[in-house]
């Protein structure tokens, strides 16, 4: 039974794609800046694969002895236009975004508000782009007060709903965004309604890990479709499934962190199927890029990096591993989003061949394409597998 692990380090990019400067992110580079920032930073395992080896990498920091390398790596440059969650597991599972998910730095339309309002039977409070950290100190009090929800966007296409949960338990909360969600198409059209909700701890506003997101659908197949439609599992976890709103995805499982996501991970590879183990970490990209901590980012990389011996260690014979990213979040770039990088690309097996550069792949879609090839599985309709050059 073949299969294909693909773990994304969500936000973790390795320097600024060539069109970078149309996004205001020259300069942008996650893994140099996190590891620059982070005392006694080292990677050996992901040093193995063959990270540091990889084009423009860490500034060439953590370039390892080819021949001692156990892994194949290269990088991935984002096709769609964008820098979004959405966007870029999408292309890595096959599909380019022509147009960029609309965008509300302005806050959302009013009437949009006073529909919503009128939906949930409260009055709102907020719309507008904040750091979700900041805003829930800001508005907190407010929303504790009166029970009205708290709603921000940023930079991406996001309707962000916050909550106390001690104010609005969990599952109000995630109604009220499944309400938000069949409003925000059309004129309104959003990517992603994401629930936010946090509690008070010791007089201090702690975000949860109960966060959900609410995607709209890929508009056409993707290589999870052409997995599961041939009878194959394609096991997501952490919020892969959110992504694709179901769409492909046989199993599923949320996780509470990075470190949830390893166990779950390793979990599914114990069971026995053929098909699609598919990941995101997503602590990377929520808790130390957006909050711009480039130490916890260094730390979260190390804290992974040591997790990887289990994960090879769960194996089987014909299992892949690929590690790769969905877009950056330099932690010291201003702001506070997303930045447009190229992303890592690592491949491991005991049938791949080791120390292999396959080069720089010019749209995240050759990820999933190869992942298709792998399988025996229908192509996806963009991507260009990289296989014949690493089976051994």
């Amino acid at each position: 039974m073949k299969r294909v692990i693909l773990m994304v380090m969500d936000s973790m990019g390795v320097g600024a794609e060539p069109d970078a400067d149309k996004y205001g992110d020259l300069g942008a580079d996650t893994l140099l800046h996190a590891a620059e920032n982070t005392d006694n930073f080292a990677i050996p395992n992901l040093q193995k694969l063959g990270l540091g080896n990889i084009q423009g990498a860490g500034g060439g920091r953590f370039v390892f002895a080819p021949e001692k390398l156990t892994g194949s790596y290269g990088r991935m440059q984002e096709m769609s236009r964008g820098k979004d969650t959405i966007t870029g597991h999408w292309e890595i599972a096959g599909i380019e975004t022509m147009t960029p998910f609309k965008t509300y730095p302005d806050g959302f339309p009013a009437e949009f508000i006073e529909e919503f309002q009128r939906d949930i039977g409260s009055e709102v409070i907020g719309n507008y782009a904040a750091s979700g950290t900041v805003i829930i100190e800001d508005l907190g009090d407010e929303h504790e007060a009166t029970g009205k929800p708290i709603v921000y966007t940023s930079a991406d296409s996001v309707f962000q709903i916050a909550a106390n949960t001690d104010v609005i338990p969990l599952e109000r909360l995630y109604e009220i965004c499944k309400i938000a969600r069949k409003l925000l198409v059309g004129k309104w059209a959003c990517g992603r309604v994401i629930a936010r909700p946090y509690v008070k701890k010791d007089g201090k506003r702690v975000r949860t890990t109960d966060r959900r997101d609410y995607a709209v659908s890929p508009p056409e197949p993707t290589v999870l479709d052409h997995i599961s439609g041939a009878g194959q599992t394609v096991y997501a976890i952490g919020k892969i499934s959110d992504i694709f709103n179901g769409q492909g995805v046989t199993k599923s499982v949320h996780t509470t962190g990075n470190m949830d996501g390893v166990d779950q991970t390793i979990s599914a590879m114990g069971q026995d199927f053929g098909g699609f183990i598919f990941t995101n970490l997503v602590d990377f990209d929520s808790l130390y890029g957006h909050r711009r901590d480039p130490s916890g980012y260094g730390h979260a990389i190390m804290d992974y990096d040591s997790r990887l011996p289990e994960i090879i260690g769960a194996m089987k014979d014909e299992d892949i591993l690929m590690i790769t990213a969905d877009h950056g979040n330099d932690p010291v770039h201003s702001g506070f989003d997303h930045t447009r990088e190229y992303v890592p690309l690592m491949i491991y097996g005991k049938n791949i061949r080791a120390g292999v550069d396959i080069g720089t792949r010019h749209t995240f879609a050759d990820c999933g394409q190869t992942i298709a090839d792998y399988l025996g599985v229908y192509e996806t309709r963009m991507g260009e597998s990289f296989l014949g050059g690493l089976l051994k």
